[in-house]
């Protein structure tokens, strides 16, 4: 029986985005214990092949117990594929580097300036395109944003800023409050973009605090969010949704096509099923950028847009996202 005094003792759970945070699955083996795949530590790559596993405990909530295949489980757990060579994948796939012009900041597009606001993100994801990326060297946050901002300001083409990482809502609040009064003073900025995954693997990001804030931001204001798989989303996704919806945003979705994960017609309508549900529009279907480590995610062309087919078959036009492939140097995403 527990008495109020014991009970009295025991520790709330907790609800805070930093705690949350920072109290992530770190490690490979954890994580296979907590799914009831102790079995097959065996098969894990020494150092997490290179790239630090990082979960959040609410996401692995949402796998499903003695499954290898769970999609949720294999966009996280470190693999021995990894560490195959694979021709043609590298490490800046979509040549990031190249189109670096400021500390932190790319220009890649016309009319749109992307800002590496942050080398963090909540959860590892295998087939990172850049979980290679010279992070260290390139934080568009530091210095308040100076170096960015200024390029920002001396180009009037600019007016869409988005926000990238890493995950721009591993910043904390105030943060990114110091980089909305810095643009105040840029008038051709009208829109803001941001693309993040917290608010799909730790919605508890989307708190009051963030929310005062973002409400009251003078732009016209995106958030492109990033779901594979329907089983991504739970009642506390759908909430965060609701609330960034209530504080303006247009929420759009991009996914990346992955083999074993979402690779199949009915997997790809159910996604688009259940984002529109949260009130979120499909937008992107990448094609895997050929980053070094995530070959074994890898689908042909062919098969892509195949699955694509079928899926305009089955849904209404505007829950069919684009299926596109980012190629360094090209003036937009080029169409599949």
């Amino acid at each position: 029986m527990i008495t109020a005094s014991s009970s009295a003792r025991l520790s709330p759970p907790l609800t805070d985005w930093r705690e949350l945070w920072r109290t992530a699955v770190t490690d490979a083996g954890e994580l296979l214990q907590m799914v009831g795949l102790e079995h097959l530590s065996g098969r894990l790559p020494a150092d997490d092949a290179g790239f630090a596993l990082r979960v959040p405990r609410g996401f692995v909530d949402r796998m499903r117990p003695g499954d290898a295949n769970d999609p949720l489980l294999l966009q996280v757990l470190p693999q021995l594929a990894e560490l195959d060579a694979a021709p043609g994948f590298v490490t800046d796939p979509v040549g990031d580097l190249a189109a670096r012009e400021a500390q932190g900041l790319l220009h890649k597009y016309d009319g749109r300036a992307l800002l590496i606001a942050s080398g963090s993100c909540a959860v590892n994801c295998r087939y990172c395109f850049r979980r290679h990326f010279p992070y260290g060297e390139e934080m568009a946050a530091a210095g308040q944003w100076r170096k960015a901002l200024e390029h920002v300001r001396q180009d009037s083409s600019i007016s869409e800023l988005i926000l990238s990482g890493g995950d721009p809502l591993a910043l904390s609040t105030a943060k990114l409050e110091e980089l909305t009064r810095g643009l105040a003073s840029i008038p051709h900025v009208t829109r803001l973009r941001i693309h993040t995954r917290l608010p799909v693997v730790l919605p508890e990001r989307i708190d009051d605090a963030f929310l005062a804030w973002f409400r009251d931001v003078p732009l016209q204001k995106v958030v492109v969010l990033h779901a594979n798989h329907a089983n991504e989303f739970d009642a506390s996704v759908d909430t965060a949704c609701r609330r960034l919806r209530e504080a303006g945003a247009t929420l759009l979705n991009q996914s990346v096509l992955l083999r074993g994960i979402n690779d199949r017609a009915d997997t790809l309508e159910s996604l688009s099923e259940r984002l529109f549900a949260a009130g979120v529009l499909p937008y992107y279907l990448h094609q895997l950028d050929r980053v070094q480590g995530a070959a074994h995610f890898e689908v042909d062309d062919e098969r892509a847009i195949a699955l694509v087919e079928a899926i305009r078959r089955r849904l209404p036009g505007y829950l069919v996202p684009k299926l596109v492939r980012e190629v360094g140097g090209d003036a937009s995403k080029r169409p599949v």
